[in-house]
Parts: structure tokens; C-alpha cells; sequence
């Protein structure tokens, strides 16, 4: 009765020379998308551990593709492969990590205007649950998959071939560990690094007080808005580490001031201003009743940036994310000078597009402001996103120059 089920031309275990274990689904399955949820799924009668590569088969018995399996997550399946003579071992991951390398290296040419990089980004590269950054020598590793975690040192290994000599950093959110039924405590003594973009430095640091050291997806976004402020004054909110308060510094600014309410992340900020000998003042401070004060006292600015952090990773959450937004755009409009430029983002991935242009538009009504587009755009080219997987689609930059 717990025999594996076999049929003709079915995939081995490599290391165990055994078949891979079988996931039926109870329903027709239609969708080119990676993620198969729980919902989905006949539990298995040999319930494979969390992050075990299974074959996956419909309703029919028709094979559908080949990834993870997990149990105990809310995505029951991330499919890898779809080509069934392909199988999922460490050739495998090497060959998918590779050409992810290829397109930064190759194609995007990133290495000409940077050392930090995104080097896997998910769904966007087919590997879903895992995303990669490199900052010059030091390679960052997440996990947002147990399978990704379970087959790590094939990971490891594949990025050593295309990084020699680099050391890593690796870590996975709690709330992530918890979903996905896994244990991971990482490293915390990770020596930081510094990059250079644009000719611009920085210091990435991702044992300390931010996640991940260095927001590179902002790369793309900082150069644009640095060549519109030499002699302009440039508020630069949720500055976190600095990125575009230190561009703006750089590229000539009359006066550059960012405001965040982490006190570790302003001292992050302080750091990566002198290492471009740049001066922006930095206070720490809650961006609404700083907003507040600043448009009583009669405060504007000609370039003013907000990039707050994630709202929500829940659904459920969203319309009170968009409150947030709303709050915080309208508060930021108040000290824009008119003829001025307003860049504003939105990392929350559950927050679509439209849903955020609609919510500036209410933004400016409420602000008693007239806004003119000038872009709308997204994380850097090294960020790509599936067609058929636009969750892999997070980062919204809209740039406007508000008229009145």
C-alpha cells in the first residue's frame, strides 16, 4: 500500500538510485505558474519532508513537472522543471545559476556600472525560493523555500564556480522558517563590504541593522533622480541607508537632508556620505509628525523622495497598506515647492501598479496638488520578472513634477 506509485520513463533519485516521489493533483491543472497550492494537492500516503524533489502528475496521471514538494506550506509545490527528460540535481542548479550569471554578466553588462548585483531573483530565474545579491566579493544568500534551504550546499557550489573566492552570507526571514517548516539561525559575523555604483560607494553591510546590506534594486532609480538635483534642495524620507540622499549629495545638491526613523540605519547613512566625502544631514525621526511640523514651519523642497519599507506581506492587509500610502503621500505633496519633483515608491509586492498610481491620484486631490508623471518605473533589469509570474514584479517608481 506505501510502495511509491511508478509509471513508464519515471525520474530517479540520484543519490538514493530511486524513484522520486509522486504528487497527484485533485483538480486539472491549466496555469504555466511555478507555485501549486496546498488546496490543490492529494496528500501524499508517504508524506516526503519539507523541500524533497517529487514529480508532480494531474488528475489523469499526465506528468506536469518536476520541483518541490512541501507539506507543510501554503505552496504545496514549486515547479522547476517542466521538461521531463530534465532532472532537478546539483547539474541542474549550476546550469540555472549559471545562466542567471550570464544575463547580469553578458547581456545586462552590469559589471561596467557596478559591483552589486542581483544574482538570482526567484521566479524571475526559475528557481523559485531563492534569491541571491552580491556585493563585490561577499554573496548573500535568502531562502524563501525549504527545498531551496534542504539543497543549499548545491547552491553553495554552483556560486563558488561563478564567483571564485567569495564568501557568503545567508539567512531566512523567521516568518519565512515558520511557513515553510524549517530551521535556519545563518551567519552574524559577516565582515561587510563596499561596492561602488555609478561611481558612487557604499557600504554593505548584512549582519548589521539592515537586512540585506544594499537596496540594489533602487540602482536604475538613484541614477535617474541624481541627475536632476545639482543646485537643488533634495528631503530624502525613509532614507534608510542612504542611497539616494548620498546620490543627491554626490551630484551637486544644494542641500540634502534624510529623515528615518532608525536610528542604526541613519549611522549606516552617516557612513556611506563619508565615504563619497558627500555632507547630507541625516535626523532621526517619524516621517508624519516630522511632515507635519515641517509644512506648519512653511518647509519645501524642490526634490523630495519617499521609500518606505514593506507595508504587508498579508492580503488580507492591503487596503490598510494603501491607507498608509495614502497618509504618507499627502503629508509628502505638503512640502514639495511647486514646479518641484516628488519620486514615490512602494516595495509592497501585494500592491499592484494600478492600485498605486490610483492611490497618489487621491494623494494629490487631498493635497490640493496638480501632479505631472514623468515615469513610472520599476526595480532594475537584474530584478526580471515571468510573464506568467508577475508576483516576482515588487518595486513601483513613480517620478512627477508637481505643477501647483
Amino acid at each position: 500500500m506505501n510502495a511509491p506509485r511508478r509509471w513508464p520513463g519515471a525520474r530517479y533519485n540520484v543519490a538514493m538510485n530511486t524513484p522520486l516521489p509522486v504528487v497527484r493533483l485533485k483538480n486539472a491543472w491549466r496555469s504555466s505558474h511555478p507555485w501549486i497550492f496546498q488546496k490543490l494537492v492529494e496528500k501524499p500516503v508517504a508524506k516526503p519532508k519539507p523541500g524533497t524533489i517529487v514529480d508532480v502528475v494531474g488528475v489523469d496521471g499526465e506528468w506536469i513537472g518536476r520541483g518541490f514538494y512541501n507539506g507543510h506550506s501554503r505552496i504545496a509545490v514549486r515547479i522547476l522543471e517542466t521538461r521531463r527528460d530534465v532532472d532537478v540535481d546539483q547539474a541542474w542548479f549550476a546550469a540555472r545559476i549559471a545562466e542567471a550569471v550570464s544575463l547580469r554578466r553578458d547581456v545586462l553588462r552590469l559589471d561596467l556600472v557596478s559591483n552589486a548585483w542581483r544574482v538570482v531573483h526567484s521566479e524571475g530565474d526559475g528557481l523559485s525560493g531563492l534569491v541571491v545579491d552580491r556585493y563585490d566579493d561577499l554573496i548573500v544568500v535568502e531562502f524563501f523555500a525549504a527545498g531551496m534551504f534542504r539543497h543549499r550546499e548545491w547552491i553553495y557550489e554552483a556560486l563558488r564556480a561563478q564567483f571564485p573566492g567569495c564568501r557568503f552570507h545567508s539567512f531566512a526571514d523567521e516568518h519565512v522558517q515558520k511557513q515553510e517548516s524549517f530551521d535556519f539561525h545563518g551567519n552574524t559575523t559577516t565582515e561587510p563590504a563596499v561596492i561602488t555604483e555609478h561611481g558612487i560607494k557604499f557600504r554593505a553591510d548584512p549582519a548589521g541593522a539592515h537586512k540585506t546590506g544594499f537596496f540594489a534594486d533602487q540602482r536604475e532609480n538613484r541614477q535617474w533622480l541624481s541627475q536632476q538635483v545639482e543646485g537643488r534642495s533634495v528631503l530624502d524620507l525613509c532614507c534608510n541607508t542612504g542611497g539616494f540622499a548620498v546620490y543627491a549629495a554626490a551630484r551637486g545638491a544644494s542641500e540634502v537632508l534624510g529623515v528615518d526613523i532608525d536610528q542604526d540605519v541613519i549611522q549606516i547613512a552617516k557612513g556611506n556620505a563619508r565615504l563619497n566625502n558627500a555632507r547630507p544631514k541625516f535626523v532621526q525621526a517619524d516621517i508624519f509628525p516630522w511632515l507635519r511640523d515641517a509644512a506648519n514651519r512653511g518647509e519645501q523642497y524642490d526634490v523630495v523622495i519617499l521609500d518606505p519599507a514593506k507595508m504587508t506581506r498579508d492580503r488580507d492587509q492591503v487596503i490598510n497598506a494603501l491607507k498608509k500610502y495614502l497618509d504618507m503621500n499627502k503629508l509628502a505633496l505638503g512640502v514639495v515647492k511647486p514646479g518641484g519633483l516628488f519620486a514615490t515608491f512602494s516595495c509592497t509586492g501585494l500592491v499592484a501598479e494600478d492600485q498605486f498610481l490610483d492611490m497618489l491620484r487621491r494623494a494629490a486631490f487631498y493635497a490640493g496638488r496638480t501632479l505631472q508623471i514623468l515615469k513610472v518605473a520599476g526595480a532594475g533589469p537584474d530584478h526580471p520578472f515571468m510573464a506568467h509570474v508577475p508576483e516576482s514584479r515588487y518595486l513601483k517608481a513613480v517620478f512627477c513634477r508637481v505643477v501647483d
